[in-house]
């Protein structure tokens, strides 16, 4: 854990998300992350949350009135437990989470084959740096779309108390498999933070 992590009593938001109380890399999403994404990105058909925490994520998605599967690795009191989605072989029409940080590639060459229309994950806008994702999944499989935040997220462990703003910037990036053309770069209107928190 990180030593820095709770100093004074209080919680500080993180760029490098090592403080872990729950198993490898878990940070439930804000609400409102998750409301820019339905709020601009239409899915039809069943939605996969395949890493889904404490299914923060999830009952948002279930508002799009989509069927939603809810599975994670490790249990966290939500949806099904002990599926380690890059091992699964479970296809649906659409894949939504925000995928472990060490795992996010992974995710990506998964999501190409499980999922049969689109596929979003909450990144950071700095995964699209890189000459190794520049060969391995921008040159060959680039997604549709990319939304970003144009408000901060700050990622708590559960229960901590949530003020300030976060250092690192995050995009909802999209994988469309009717889309043809080059990535569409999109910016999300400020307010999200405000109307869904």
């Amino acid at each position: 854990m990180d030593a820095t992590y709770n100093l004074n009593g209080g919680f500080k938001p993180t760029a490098k998300r090592i403080a872990d109380l729950d198993g490898p890399d878990f940070y439930p999403t804000p609400r409102w992350a998750t409301y820019a994404l339905i709020d601009n990105e239409k899915f039809s058909g069943d939605i996969w949350e395949c890493a889904c925490g404490d299914g923060a994520m999830s009952k948002v998605l279930q508002e799009t009135g989509n069927t939603v599967l809810s599975s994670d690795l490790y249990n966290r009191g939500y949806g099904e437990i002990g599926k380690d989605f890059l091992e699964q072989n479970r296809i649906t029409e659409n894949i939504i989470t925000n995928p472990p940080y060490n795992s996010a590639e992974g995710f990506v060459h998964s999501g190409l084959k499980k999922a049969k229309s689109k596929f979003a994950f909450l990144l950071r806008l700095a995964f699209l740096e890189g000459s190794n994702r520049s060969n391995t999944i921008f040159s060959c499989s680039p997604p549709a779309r990319v939304w970003v935040f144009s408000e901060r997220i700050t990622f708590y462990p559960k229960g901590a108390k949530v003020s300030g703003s976060g250092t690192t910037a995050y995009a909802w990036f999209v994988w469309d498999k009717n889309h043809a053309g080059p990535t569409e770069l999109a910016w999300l209107k400020p307010g999200y933070k405000a109307k869904y928190s």
